[in-house]
């Protein structure tokens, strides 16, 4: 290759990154946004998009349209986003497995979860040791003293292996030195049936799942696993009441694909940003009770979900946890 050759190859790349990165500069959708999620519509990842939504269309005139993808762990919503333009068309909501957990649990992706732009953690959301309202303990002391002189007698269920569920409940296992029965489910709903029915001892499920039946009487709650207190279920102490550092906490982010300039993804947590204070987002964000906002910058929303990330790694790999 000539030097003359090299010289325009190299101003024709230098011209192209520079006009990619204006374009990213002032990005303004002129097209609809597509905002996948891992989870069934009527889920928090589809409310939470929603109100998305709401700012897209306040401040660029575009709706963000929601396109449920659910199942295979979450790994087919995270497998299409992998393979997405990153021109900032294309985004997903979605709880921890798919960004943060999936990785520690199959041997082999079709995506790369540290290759997604973050744009913004939403919400957190502290899970919950909720217990059977015929289980003779009262409090966690009193629960680990049972599990401890019955070992193998209790039960615990969750909505799959490798959910926060699960592994919340595998860390209260070995953080307390007890042994008890994993019973898995399809899902919450059905966890929640045969907790109704008394053949459930204990689970580990999110606030949003249960808040309703400890209000109804239906469980009882003996411990949030955020850092604090959740004014939702103010009578209920932290598990790091009882077990140092013991926190476990669902949260929704949003993220775009592969290779999304930095500017396109600043740009759009900015507008998620504003997104979140209008009126009717704070109506619907009503509906996510005991969900505490987040809203950060794409890079501490990187750091966020690493460390998470490494975080259930640590339980996984503790426990030889396998994908089912």
């Amino acid at each position: 290759m000539t030097l003359k050759l090299k010289q325009t190859l190299l101003a024709a790349m230098a011209a192209a990154f520079c006009a990619g990165s204006a374009q990213a500069q002032g990005f303004t959708p002129n097209k609809p946004i597509r905002m996948i999620i891992p989870v069934p519509v009527g889920s928090a990842p589809d409310l939470l998009s929603r109100i998305i939504a709401l700012g897209f269309q306040a401040k660029w005139g575009q709706p963000a349209i929601v396109d449920a993808k659910p199942g295979a762990s979450q790994n087919i919503a995270a497998e299409l986003l992998s393979r997405a333009e990153p021109d900032g068309y294309t985004l997903m909501t979605a709880p921890p497995p798919s960004l943060a957990i999936n990785e520690h649990l199959f041997p082999k992706l079709a995506f790369d979860p540290k290759a997604f732009v973050p744009v913004s953690v939403l919400v957190e959301v502290p899970n919950v040791l909720v217990v059977r309202m015929g289980l003779e303990a009262k409090n966690v002391a009193e629960l680990v003293a049972l599990a401890r002189a019955k070992p193998g007698a209790l039960n615990y269920g969750t909505p799959g292996v490798g959910t926060t569920p699960h592994l919340t409940s595998e860390a209260f296992k070995f953080r307390a030195g007890v042994d008890i029965t994993h019973v898995p489910y399809k899902g919450t709903v059905e966890v929640l049936n045969d907790m109704f029915g008394e053949r459930i001892d204990i689970a580990f499920l999110n606030l949003l799942d249960v808040i309703s039946h400890v209000e109804g009487g239906k469980l009882r709650a003996f411990a949030v696993t955020g850092g604090e207190r959740n004014p939702a279920l103010p009578d209920a102490p932290t598990m790091r009441d009882s077990i140092p550092d013991f926190i476990s906490t669902t949260w929704f982010a949003n993220v775009a694909p592969p290779k999304t300039p930095e500017p396109i993804a600043n740009a759009i947590a900015d507008v998620i940003r504003e997104s979140f204070q209008s009126p009717e987002a704070r109506r619907l964000l009503g509906n996510l009770k005991g969900a505490t906002p987040v809203l950060n910058t794409p890079a501490q929303a990187r750091a966020y979900i690493r460390a998470d990330s490494e975080r259930w790694k640590d339980v996984i790999v503790k426990n030889g946890i396998k994908a089912e």
